[in-house]
């Protein structure tokens, strides 16, 4: 009887260990979440201040930037064309980005997603864009990293010219 007394003991602070176990990864799945998040503000305030480089920070060394209506941008100098390119207009336009309340994500050992919505609005702060992202993010060196991000408007598809030569 003794014997089945401190197995049953033994096992009840075993399910004790797992469920301590279970809360301090959640908990650390949360802080971590909000790290990426975090990161993603980052990425958004170095757009609005015209910030190439530190954009251009916030992704790994090998990482994937897929933006809408262009090819993608494989790697930092590729990543920092495209930006360099892009970002000086639409500060000179005076547009700023925002990200919408309550974004995804989640968070599994040094691999993290982060998703939801965007606003892009001109200097008199009427709408230009609505729309979604999706980042995958890599942890390193203590760092939040995006290795693939990409993003798209809720608006319609631009309209496509006919082709020339039309048949008759």
């Amino acid at each position: 009887m003794n014997l089945l007394i401190a197995a049953a003991r033994l096992f009840g602070v075993g399910v004790v260990l797992a469920l301590a176990s279970l809360g301090a990864s959640a908990a650390d799945s949360a802080g971590e979440l909000s790290a990426i998040h975090a990161a993603d503000e980052i990425w958004v305030k170095a757009f609005n201040a015209g910030d190439v480089d530190t954009m251009v920070g916030c992704y790994a060394e090998h990482s994937v930037l897929l933006p809408p209506g262009a090819p993608p941008a494989s790697g930092l100098p590729a990543i920092r064309s495209f930006f360099s390119k892009m970002v000086p207009g639409a500060v000179k336009e005076g547009l700023t980005f925002t990200l919408g309340p309550n974004p995804a994500g989640g968070v599994h050992g040094d691999f993290g997603w982060s998703s939801g919505t965007y606003v892009l609005k001109d200097k008199t702060d009427h709408v230009v864009e609505t729309g979604k992202y999706l980042s995958v993010s890599k942890k390193k060196d203590g760092k939040w990293l995006y290795v693939r991000d990409t993003w798209n408007s809720d608006g319609p598809a631009p309209a496509t010219e006919p082709a020339s030569g039309t048949k008759k």
